[in-house]
């Protein structure tokens, strides 16, 4: 078992408040795929209320940004929950529910195994993957790193 786990966020703009008629298939099918996440070989945790997913979650200023954040055992395990679930129906269909978002919207690092980050070093990730683009420290699918120790805190 690795001593490392990959933390992710992603966030997404909302084209009308959660509760909008406009949201409709999208919350019919949150708990469907947030079941399947925490039923996915690798998962290790996510964000959430104690309503079951993270919807009331505020990161941003903007009210009408959704934030997902989890972590995994690997890169490969969140691959699989992504592109080979129902999760992927669901991303199919984004357009419907979210406008395009300006910006980075996903990004992804290494904890330490046993580690859940904050709402606050996730944002910190995404803006050091914004400023400065890929590296060790906020990556994406695209382009990932292996995990070391070296890269678990931002520098200052």
């Amino acid at each position: 078992m690795s001593s490392f786990h990959l933390a992710q966020l992603n966030v997404a703009k909302m084209k009308a408040d959660i509760d909008d008629p406009i949201m409709k298939g999208f919350v019919d099918n949150l708990d469907e795929v947030n079941a399947i996440a925490d039923n996915s070989p690798g998962f290790v945790w996510r964000l959430e209320t104690d309503e079951g997913d993270a919807t009331d979650i505020r990161v941003f200023e903007d009210n009408m940004l959704l934030v997902n954040m989890s972590v995994w055992e690997s890169i490969d395990d969140l691959k699989k929950f992504v592109y080979d679930s129902f999760h992927l129906e669901i991303l199919k269909r984004k357009k419907e529910w979210f406008d395009k978002f300006d910006g980075v919207f996903q990004v992804m690092w290494w904890v330490k195994a046993g580690t859940v980050p904050d709402v606050d070093e996730a944002r910190a990730r995404l803006s050091y993957l914004q400023e400065h683009g890929v590296s060790e420290l906020a990556f994406n699918f695209q382009r990932s790193f292996p995990a070391a120790e070296k890269y678990l805190t931002l520098p200052t």
